[in-house]
């Protein structure tokens, strides 16, 4: 299940206990508290989750190329032990592997994500001993109520609306226990968070004072005033704050036109590739059982590369004229339309027309590469130490508001160089513009989604197609999967496009880096989800049309005492549900993310669909693993374990968040270190994330807790918690000062000032990039136009300038090597040029 669909399942939960004022002894659902229903759903989850299972292990030795696909193409990934062929043989390897081991090969971002999980772990089982060993006891014996649905009786304690049902015992002795668990589980939940940051706070700081590359050197200047705009004046102007010496300066210029033209070379060579390979012909075979190599159906000699080399074979050898005559397949053909309104055409051959497209394009492109474009605003600064561009980061640097701000900067791959040439207001406005967008949707998001909810209720049903409805009535089994298991199929087919519209949205405010859209989509997802699945699914969850969800948005934001009763009236209704949910994504749909099913399912499509070498190289590309997908999802489902740490269902909820998280840490740690690739290396900068929105659910939890007593008349239990809300509010503030930069800059004492590039001692060439991770920050592969062209950039420097033009693609001939090599050379160039000036 995707990250949306906690989201989704939440939203029409919430929508179908429309048409009534919030009552949590709602008749329409009897269904979802029955126990036939978490039985069903146990049952269905240990089908299909042990089926994905046992089929990737059985899958895993025979697909390489996609189970273990970042160790076959990462270098980083060598670190690894080689896991067994055996049917379980992997998992204790897998298991064994260290956090040292993790940070070698998969860099900050892996091991601080796989802390979280492990966090989780500890977290959720102090929660569910105390929930079994006190809680529960307590509970059953007060209340009668055992926290598992279908099993406690109806007419136990109650809330006063209830009036056919018999009132709760006002201000019962054991409601201090709310009291108590919820400093006890408050202060656990504190303690272990400033445990395990610390320790990532460590391990950031020696991983990255211990390194002397380019990425850790270099600043993001912006704001540069016109009399700044050049690489002198720069440079000049930042040894003058004497804080140490400039190695480079790259000022970011105004290549829209040569973009373009980049962009537009790359759609024509991969046409010119399709002509040939029509021409040619290839079939492709398997060399070893998991490895692909491309075999070509063309004689000896018949490589063609350009049309003078292809003139050149043909004139003086042998292979030339066999390449003329000896074909099984014409040249293909495209058809040219000209003239007025181009309603005229003609047909030519297609490899001689992409070819002399290609050269007038690669003319324009070396005309375009020698013009001087106008400065931007923006430069990368490049320092001798790493100490001096920390300095210069942590500093103030000029005494004008908004001018020469210096900022961390990303790897040289990981830039998004377009955004560099959009000036700042421009950047602001999108940025801004985008946020209210989002909000938008995510807060109306719910009302659009209301006629779907009435059409999935049972009385609804049963009116527009009561055939259907009394075949349900008919056969319980079936009436529980429509209300438990399709309400959350449909809206998640509905909403299975939120992450990616969000990510696409994200990709258009203007970030100069592809790790801070990565930590923007983290940011908004979670907030997408967070708000539909509590407040909506809370608060606003009993509107009917856009007029009373919107009056009810309006009432539950005059003051907190609204929202915690609303928490405190649905959520124990609410329990089976989430205990469905967490059982079906943790059991059910986890191991369906080892399996890749995705990936396996579109690999037959993409194969059918691919016509040339490059096509079939790409297939083997590693999937790859988006932080802004999964984080959002785990910490939501940690919240949720949280809030319910106290109810009677604490323990059922917390064994299945436990099983989720163990599963769900398993599962990321494989793919993230043998299958799946992550480019974006924002160094562990997610964790002040996670730790915020766990500091938030923790306040929901509290105000949820004040709600529950207050409701039962306990005013004076409920008023005892206000100072923890408070104490809580206080500590994400001294959380956000103190902890958070250190998440952000190295400490200057962290610095190892011994090693060249450290501290005033200038690096050399081999020295860029150190132990203890052999994960280069410097190297990792560019992208152009939407296409990884696998291609190592170690400079800061628009890749368009220094891109070779290289031929066509054609099978029996792997360009990348080639490519690299001609790429170093110009890097070298470049350098070499930058000494000079």
């Amino acid at each position: 299940m995707s990250l949306t669909e906690s989201a989704a399942a939440a939203m029409l939960t919430a929508a179908v206990v429309v048409d009534s004022p919030i009552d949590v002894h709602e008749p329409r659902w009897d269904d979802q508290t029955r126990g036939r229903d978490l039985y069903t759903q146990l049952v269905i989850s240990l089908l299909v989750g042990l089926s994905a299972f046992f089929s990737f292990c059985v899958l895993r030795p025979k697909w390489t190329e996609l189970y273990a696909a970042r160790r076959r193409q990462r270098c980083a990934a060598s670190y690894l032990p080689e896991l067994p062929d055996s049917f379980f043989g992997w998992i204790p390897v897998l298991y064994r592997i260290t956090d040292e081991q993790v940070l070698e090969s998969a860099g900050l971002d892996a091991f601080v994500f796989l802390t979280f999980l492990k966090f989780a772990i500890r977290f959720l089982s102090a929660i569910f001993f105390f929930a079994l060993v006190i809680i529960l006891p307590t509970h059953y014996k007060n209340t009668g109520k055992s926290g598992v649905p279908g099993w406690d009786d109806d007419d136990d304690e109650t809330f006063d609306g209830d009036k056919d049902k018999k009132k709760i015992i006002s201000d019962p002795n054991y409601l201090w226990m709310y009291v108590i668990f919820t400093y006890i589980f408050t202060g656990l939940a504190v303690y272990m968070l400033i445990q395990e940051t610390n320790k990532v706070i460590r391990t950031r700081q020696k991983y990255l004072g211990s390194q002397t590359s380019t990425t850790d050197r270099t600043i993001r200047l912006s704001g540069i005033p016109p009399d700044l705009g050049t690489e002198e004046k720069i440079k000049d102007f930042m040894e003058g704050l004497k804080v140490g010496k400039v190695e480079s300066v790259t000022l970011c210029r105004d290549w829209r036109e040569l973009d373009h033209l980049i962009d537009e070379r790359l759609k024509l060579l991969r046409n010119l590739e399709r002509a040939w390979t029509r021409h040619l012909g290839y079939k492709r075979v398997k060399a070893s059982p998991n490895a692909l190599t491309l075999m070509h159906q063309q004689p000896r000699g018949s490589s063609i590369v350009s049309d003078r080399e292809s003139e050149r074979i043909q004139l003086l050898s042998e292979g030339g004229r066999d390449h003329v005559t000896d074909y099984a397949h014409k040249r293909p053909t495209v058809r040219i339309w000209y003239g007025p309104f181009k309603l005229r055409y003609k047909i030519i051959d297609a490899i001689d027309y992409y070819e002399e497209k290609l050269r007038r394009l690669d003319e324009k492109i070396q005309v375009a590469r020698q013009k001087e474009y106008p400065p931007t605003e923006v430069a990368f600064v490049t320092m001798e130490s790493i100490a001096a561009s920390q300095m210069v980061v942590q500093a103030i640097l000029d005494p004008h508001p908004m001018q020469l701000l210096a900022r961390l900067a990303p790897a040289p791959a990981d830039v998004v160089w377009k955004n560099t040439y959009l000036p700042r207001s421009r950047r602001m406005m999108q940025s801004w513009f985008i946020t209210v967008v989002i909000g938008f949707l995510t807060v109306f998001w719910s009302v659009l989604l209301i006629p779907v909810a009435y059409l999935l209720e049972y009385e609804t049903l049963h009116k527009v197609f009561p055939q259907l409805a009394d075949a349900l009535a008919r056969n319980p089994l079936a009436k529980s999967l429509v209300q438990t298991g399709l309400p959350t199929l449909v809206l998640s087919l509905l909403t299975v496009a939120v992450p990616y519209l969000y990510n696409w949205l994200s990709n258009q405010q203007g970030m100069m880096s592809r790790g801070d859209i990565e930590l923007s989509v983290i940011s908004k997802t979670f907030f997408f989800s967070f708000f539909n699945l509590f407040l909506v699914f809370t608060v606003f969850g009993t509107a009917t049309t856009f007029y009373g969800f919107w009056e009810n948005l309006r009432d539950a934001f005059k003051d907190a005492t609204t929202i915690a009763f609303a928490l405190a009236k649905t959520l124990e209704n609410f329990a089976p549900f989430y205990i469905n949910f967490l059982c079906l994504q943790g059991i059910g749909l986890f191991p369906f993310r080892l399996l890749e099913f995705g990936s396996v399912a579109m690999y037959p499509i993409n194969f059918l669909a691919a016509k040339t070498p490059r096509d079939y190289a790409e297939l083997s590309t590693p999937p790859t693993f988006s932080y802004g997908y999964s984080i959002p999802q785990t910490v939501l489902s940690l919240i949720i374990c949280v809030v319910y740490s106290v109810f009677p269902s604490s323990w059922l909820i917390c064994l299945f968040g436990l099983i989720y998280f163990t599963i769900g840490k398993f599962i990321y740690k494989y793919q993230l270190l043998y299958a799946m690739d992550h480019q974006q290396h924002s160094t562990g900068r997610a964790w002040p994330m996670i730790c915020s929105r766990i500091l938030m659910g923790l306040i929901v939890f509290q105000l949820a807790m004040i709600g529950v007593l207050a409701l039962r008349r306990a005013i004076t239990r409920s008023l005892l918690i206000v100072p923890l809300l408070m104490a809580t509010v206080w500590f994400s503030y001294f959380f956000a000062r103190t902890y958070e930069p250190l998440m952000k800059f190295i400490a200057l004492k962290s610095i190892d000032r011994e090693r060249p590039g450290g501290g005033d001692i200038s690096p050399s060439p081999s020295s860029t990039f150190s132990p203890p991770s052999g994960l280069d920050r410097d190297s990792f592969p560019i992208r152009i136009g939407g296409q990884e062209l696998g291609l190592r950039l170690r400079k800061y420097v628009n890749p368009s300038l220094i891109l070779p033009l290289h031929d066509a693609w054609l099978p029996g001939r792997t360009m990348v090597p080639e490519l690299q090599g001609e790429l170093e050379h110009r890097n070298s160039e470049n350098n070499a040029a930058d000494e000079s000036v």
